[in-house]
């Protein structure tokens, strides 16, 4: 098959938080050769380098593609007189973890992270796995590529075996605080980079009985897709927990830097909650700390922030966004509906199995049931994100704002239009509408402290996105 000239992938593989695409269509050994490069020219224009002492961490997953194009990367990077670090399979946590531990002036996971096994990706970081994404780096790099003009090649950088996984290990198993309690856990994780997670859960066998599933590496992802957000991929994870008696249920997607969670009665619990439950462990050591918490999120987590003396702090949607605001604003955590979970403890980046280890810290200290523990802040009663193809998106944004202009109206990110505070008790309600920055979407979420509510205003708001 051909391979598309640099114009033909124009706006395709760049994305707002990393580049993604089809091999070998989209994304390339030669695209990923010239990306390496210019990558390497916006950190030493940022770091306002000259010579020779430019280093970047390089993890990758275990796409079939991704032997090739790490070759490609290293090649790039290398030919712009850069060091390489070759931390070999690794997680996208670890990378960033990397690129906070090692004298180092950003990093890169090769991955796709939860799409099929035809794409594959990179996502880029600075030090301290500060992002690089659409308006801190991304569209420099962008515009490196496209210009394709490099100088000649002079001196190549070096390549350096560098092994942090143990390190990493070692670190958040120091979280891990379980007194005498014993846990049954399953994790899925889909025969992909969670994988490398497993060792921290084995090194707690006097309190963790470990129960994997989809523990091999398999570059096709044959058994799922690695998705936690989407529920028909939980359903091998639910079976099992319900089949050992588990106490958790744990999934991982592609590339480890999101977790989803099913309890001990096999039912998913909704990713919003656990920003809640963590946030409980957090504040009990940093009370007063200001906690971020996506816009979608339940209404239900602001108050458990404030319930446990924490500052509340709504963020818009997007990882490179959250972290930058974390920074900006010194928040030492941030939760997102599609289970990135934000640590101080990682360079305020995610953490893979922090959240485990958490939520088992909160079992093992209160002696109770994640089920009981979530069922105390799922208070009120939300839609779920809800997508829906919609031609003219700005249109709907405005009739929205229009028809429901009475609410207390938020413009952060999309429009989220609030009948809360100051409502009756059974009468409150918010909703929230993005658009989607790559396809003709809407998408909602809606959440009232009524169940009938819920369901009559999700039906008239879907109605006007829908018509």
């Amino acid at each position: 098959m051909e391979q598309k000239t640099t114009k033909e992938i124009r706006g395709k593989i760049f994305k707002a938080y990393d580049i993604r695409g089809i091999y070998p269509d989209e994304i390339n050994e030669n695209i990923v050769y010239k990306i390496g490069r210019a990558y390497v020219g916006f950190l030493k224009s940022y770091f306002k380098k000259t010579d020779q002492s430019c280093r970047v961490c390089v993890g990758r997953d275990i796409r079939r593609s991704s032997p090739a194009l790490f070759e490609s990367l290293v090649k790039g990077i290398t030919d712009e007189e850069a060091d390489v670090y070759d931390l070999g399979l690794a997680t996208t946590p670890m990378v960033y973890f990397a690129s906070g531990r090692l004298n180092v002036e950003g990093g890169i996971i090769l991955t796709a992270s939860h799409n099929p096994a035809e794409y594959n990706g990179l996502k880029l970081c600075r030090k301290e796995a500060v992002p690089v994404g659409e308006n801190s780096g991304m569209s420099d790099v962008k515009e490196i590529v496209l210009g394709d003009k490099f100088s000649e090649v002079i001196k190549k950088g070096k390549v350096i075996k560098k092994d942090i996984k143990k390190e990493y290990l070692n670190y958040f198993l120091s979280f891990a605080n379980l007194g005498d309690k014993k846990f049954k856990i399953v994790v899925d994780s889909a025969n992909a980079m969670g994988i490398l997670e497993l060792d921290i859960y084995r090194k707690l066998s006097k309190n963790i009985e470990l129960v994997s599933i989809y523990d091999k590496f398999d570059d096709s992802f044959s058994n799922h897709e690695a998705n936690p957000l989407k529920a028909e991929t939980l359903r091998d994870l639910q079976n099992k927990v319900l089949e050992v008696k588990a106490d958790l249920g744990i999934a991982y997607d592609g590339d480890a830097d999101r977790v989803g969670f099913i309890d001990e009665r096999g039912e998913i619990i909704p990713m919003d909650l656990i920003t809640g439950l963590i946030a409980k462990i957090i504040l009990k050591k940093n009370t007063g700390a200001k906690i971020l918490y996506d816009l979608r999120s339940s209404n239900a987590i602001k108050e458990i922030i404030k319930e446990n003396g924490g500052v509340a702090q709504e963020c818009r949607v997007g990882h490179a966004l959250i972290k930058k605001q974390m920074r900006n604003e010194g928040a030492i955590f941030a939760g997102e509906l599609s289970g990135h979970y934000y640590f101080e403890e990682n360079y305020k980046a995610e953490a893979g199995s922090l959240p485990v280890i958490y939520l088992l810290n909160l079992m093992a200290e209160t002696n109770r049931k994640i089920s009981e523990l979530a069922s105390e802040i799922k208070k009120y009663f939300h839609s779920g994100e809800i997508n829906s193809e919609v031609k003219n998106k700005d249109a709907v944004i405005k009739k929205l704002k229009e028809n429901y202009k009475e609410g207390e109206i938020s413009e952060l990110d999309g429009v989220k239009i609030s009948f809360w505070d100051n409502y009756e008790e059974g009468k409150r309600w918010w909703f929230n509408v993005r658009p989607s920055n790559t396809e003709p979407v809407l998408r909602l979420n809606l959440e009232a402290d009524d169940e009938k509510l819920m369901e009559e205003k999700r039906g008239e708001i879907l109605k006007i996105i829908r018509s």
